[in-house]
This record gives structure tokens, sequence and C-alpha cells, in this order.
């Protein structure tokens, strides 16, 4: 078990490295990854799976102990990433599945790779856990509305088949994770362990999935939708974190809703793109999921070395 914990930590600490790497072999070499596709769906459930067995009731105590700073982190990744979506790709000349691929991973709600940025940052980690954790919860009702309202100008979207598909891939697998570690308490904790070799596993298979299944397209248009990522995550960040200073939060929790609104679940968006749209789709959501393993930890650096600056001037 020990050895396995070490394999889970090393993969966990890097996780940018074998998501970038896959990425690039997938491009290069697709058909030999194209048969992950058929299993997006199941892989992202197995992942839910595991982020409700690191979930405690504590991490829900927390909502109602600081509502309002967990509001705000909330409120700002389902207003600010969805708005700047939407802008982005009105501005921008971009076609329909590409246009419909950013808005599904700017409605989407926050992935737990923004937990482990906020502590790195030294941000408030309690609070950003607690805004992923109450975001996830609400994205069956959310990201479908949200989707509808920004998306069903460009195609058809079901609001209603999206709420299934988020409950039977979100919430069902996060209760009975909830669920299995309230009955069997100290005994999944060793199981928990290898939780982030899980996590690293099928998002990494998901992104090569979704990169081999649109190799030519991401060939033609990749650079592009890349730069619209990289606009949008950043955009998300600074203004999560004007959000958070216009509000008058503390340092530590300017950070954590900085980090919540720039960093989505893209494993959530290329999963729904995959189930209800065109490959395509999925694409924004793939080019996220490795941007955003490079960007987070550079944003994290930054904010580190400015609280480290601030604390050396005030010694």
């Amino acid at each position: 078990m020990k050895v396995l914990e070490r394999i889970s930590s090393f993969a966990g600490n890097t996780f940018a490295i074998w998501v970038v790497l896959f990425a690039i072999l997938s491009f290069l070499a697709p058909s030999g990854f194209t048969w992950l596709a058929e299993f997006i769906t199941p892989l992202l459930g197995i992942i839910m799976f595991g982020m409700g067995l690191t979930l405690s009731a504590n991490d829900f105590k927390e909502a109602f102990k600081r509502p309002k700073e967990v509001a705000i982190g909330v409120a700002g990744q389902f207003v600010i990433m969805p708005l700047l979506a939407f802008a982005l790709v009105s501005i921008f000349p971009v076609s329909t599945e590409v246009a419909v691929g950013v808005i599904l991973v700017g409605c989407c709600p926050g992935g737990t790779s923004s937990n482990v940025m906020t502590y790195l940052s030294k941000g408030d980690t309690a609070l950003s856990v607690s805004i992923t954790a109450v975001s996830t919860i609400l994205a069956p009702v959310l990201t479908p509305a949200l989707i509808y309202l920004f998306a069903s100008q460009w195609l058809e979207v079901s609001a209603g088949s999206l709420f299934v598909t988020i409950v039977q891939i979100v919430l069902v697998p996060i209760l009975l994770g909830l669920l299995v570690k309230a009955l069997l308490k100290d005994k999944v904790e060793a199981g928990i362990k290898a939780i982030p070799l899980v996590s690293v596993v099928g998002i990494v298979a998901i992104v090569a999935a979704v990169v081999s299944v649109n190799q030519e397209q991401i060939a033609k248009t990749g650079l592009f939708i890349f730069l619209l990522v990289v606009l949008h995550n950043t955009l998300g960040y600074l203004i999560g974190y004007g959000l958070g200073k216009v509000l008058k939060m503390g340092p530590k929790q300017q950070k954590a809703v900085s980090i919540e609104v720039g960093m989505q679940n893209s494993g959530l968006g290329a999963s729904l793109a995959s189930a209800h749209f065109s490959p395509l789709s999925a694409v924004p959501s793939a080019i996220f999921s490795v941007w955003h393993n490079i960007s987070g930890p550079i944003i994290a650096t930054i904010f580190r070395k400015l609280q480290e600056k601030e604390e050396g001037r005030n010694n």
C-alpha cells in the first residue's frame, strides 16, 4: 500500500506533465487512443466517485459557517466564466461546434485541481474546497440552464437531457462516494490515498480520447482554440481576483476565489460535449484541461511569491 501511495503522490505532483505528454502523443498517433472515446463518461463517473470519497461533512459545514464567501465564489464561477465564454465566441469568428464547446466549459463547476492550486498559493484551501463542493452539487441545475441560455442560439440544446447526464455522471457518483465513506469510515482511508492516481489516469485518458478523435480538426484550428482557452482562463483568474478585492475579502480568500473562478471541471465539459454535441465541441474542454494544469501552478507561484514579498516587507 505504501508503494501505491508513493505512486499516487508522484502522479498527482506531476499531473500537468502527464496531461501534456499524452495530449501530444494522442495528436501524433491518434489511432492508438481513439478506443478510449467510448469510456469518457464512465471515466468521469469514477473521478467523481473519488471526489465523493475525499469530501466530508465539514466541507459543506464550511459553506454554512461562511455563506457570504462561498456564495461569492460560486456566483463568480457560474456568472463570470459563462459570460466570458459567451463574449469570446461572440467577438471572435468561431464555428458552431467550437462556440458551444467554449460555452460548455465556461458553464461547468470548479474542478478539484483548484483546491490543490489554492493550497500551493497559500490561499484559503478550506474555502476553495467548499466552493468546489457546493458548485459541483449545484451543477445539475445550473450548468444545463446556463448552457441553454448561452448556447441555444447556435444549436438546439436540451436542458433536461443535460440535467439527467450530469446527475448520472456527477451527482450520483459523488453521493455514492460520500455514502461509502460514511459506511466504511476508516476502512476507506487507505483507498483515498490512491485517488490522485485514479484522477490523473482518468483525466489523461479523457484528454487523449478527445484529442485523438479530433486530430484533423485540431491541426486546422487548434492554435486558435488554444488562444481562446488561454484568454478565457486568464481573464477568469483576473476577474475572480478583482471580484474578491472589490468585495473586500482577505488576501487568502481573494486567491481562493480567483483560482476557483479560473479553473473549471473540463472533464465534465468533454463528457457533455461527447454525449450531447459533436466531438469537436469537446476540444475546448480538452485544451482547457491541458492549459489549466500549466496555468494553475503558474498563478499559484505568482500568488505565493507576492505573499512572501509582502511578508518580507512587514518583518
